[in-house]
């Protein structure tokens, strides 16, 4: 149908208040009725307003004359009936300014004339209908305004939206290739410096086949998320992301690669919500990712502490001895993806060159009692 259910029932709704208004001036105004050509031209008169949205102008134009017929057949007094009301509206909502100008002037024109039946109108008849004709029609155009206002934002919130969503991909492939990569050329590095010990390469060939395996699997669960489409089928679940819980492994991979770290845990561990855990892993794996860039010969620590509101992880190294590197040496992609992580769950984020050599990663992120229970409630599940 070239019209909506919704302009149907308006037109039902506006025919019958119009119809009962026409009958109740009929019954004050002594010796008036309402005819039977008056009653079938108020009962066809909304039909026009099926139109409404897609030619505004052209159907109010026939509303006018519709209603021009009517105040012949049928007692009207000045006003606005509900049909020519939602007409008038409907041309300011889908109209510019100008033609809704030009229309509300018409049609105060036409009104005034035929319900005074084409005679002079009375001055308050006059001003009332211009009143009336104002009123509707600027309701019209603060409408459309408003939608167009509220298209604008919505469109800005998606926006907005799918940056987020670009920079959290691009945080996610710079921690996994950064972190692969770079162990990766530590490993073959080291397996060719020691040639002729066959028991160093093979375990430096080893570690290399595993972390390019494991920077395929990550990289692959993400894009399967990026291409997931709602009309293709799961056929075996995503793996989970890694999380606090899997510090240890890169704690291993970095002393396999040559950066002896070592990892301490303070307080009872406790589960957390995958966001903050995967957090927590990305955070450890870009401080080790850097020290193995830039410090050198050195020694990291890791350090995870659970507390019951928060959860601190500190990656730190000695620089091995020699001078710090430039603080603008490591303020890349991968701290700012670090901050950007962290302020998402409304953590603080401390980095920076220690005073004896070295470099500092300390951030911090807050647990609500809620997330804690969550993640336990999780936790759980997962285990049975």
């Amino acid at each position: 149908m070239p019209w909506s259910q919704a302009d149907a029932l308006l037109v039902v709704i506006v025919t019958m208040i119009d119809l009962l208004g026409h009958l109740l001036i009929g019954q004050v105004a002594d010796g008036h009725h309402v005819t039977v050509p008056g009653f079938l031209l108020v009962a066809l008169s909304a039909l026009p307003l099926l139109a409404r949205q897609r030619r505004p102008l052209e159907m109010l134009a026939v509303v006018l004359v519709i209603q021009a017929a009517i105040d012949q057949f049928v007692p009207t007094t000045s006003h606005f009936g509900a049909v020519l009301t939602v007409a008038l509206y409907s041309v300011g909502r889908y109209r510019p300014l100008r033609d809704t100008a030009a229309a509300s002037a018409v049609t105060t024109v036409v009104v005034s004339l035929s319900q005074s039946h084409f005679h002079l109108p009375s001055w308050a008849a006059v001003f009332s209908t211009v009143a009336a004709a104002v009123m509707v029609a600027g309701a019209g155009l603060g409408v459309a305004r408003w939608q167009r206002e509220l298209a604008a934002n919505r469109q800005l919130l998606a926006d907005r939206a799918v940056a987020d969503e670009r920079r959290r991909i691009a945080r996610e492939l710079h921690d996994i290739v950064a972190h692969h990569i770079t162990t990766m050329q530590l490993m073959a590095g080291g397996a060719r410096a020691n040639l002729g010990r066959p028991e160093v390469v093979r375990d430096s060939l080893v570690t290399l086949e595993s972390s390019g395996r494991l920077a395929l699997r990550e990289m692959r669960q993400l894009l399967t998320v990026l291409r997931a489409d709602d009309d293709e089928p799961e056929h075996a679940p995503p793996a989970p992301q890694p999380g606090a819980e899997d510090v240890q492994r890169l704690v291993d991979e970095s002393c396999l690669a040559g950066l002896p770290t070592e990892l301490t845990v303070d307080g009872p561990r406790q589960p957390l919500p995958p966001t903050v855990g995967l957090t927590v892993f990305r955070i450890v794996q870009e401080g080790l990712t850097n020290a193995r860039k830039y410090a050198g010969s050195a020694r990291a620590d890791v350090r995870l502490a659970y507390h019951p509101d928060r959860v601190t992880v500190e990656v730190r190294d000695d620089g091995g001895g020699s001078p710090a590197p430039e603080p603008t040496g490591r303020a890349g992609y991968g701290l700012v993806g670090m901050r950007e992580r962290v302020a998402l769950h409304g953590g603080t984020l401390e980095a920076g060159p220690r005073p004896g050599g070295g470099f500092t990663v300390l951030a911090e992120l807050p647990l609500t009692a809620a997330e804690s229970a969550e993640a336990a409630v999780q936790t759980g599940l997962a285990a049975r």
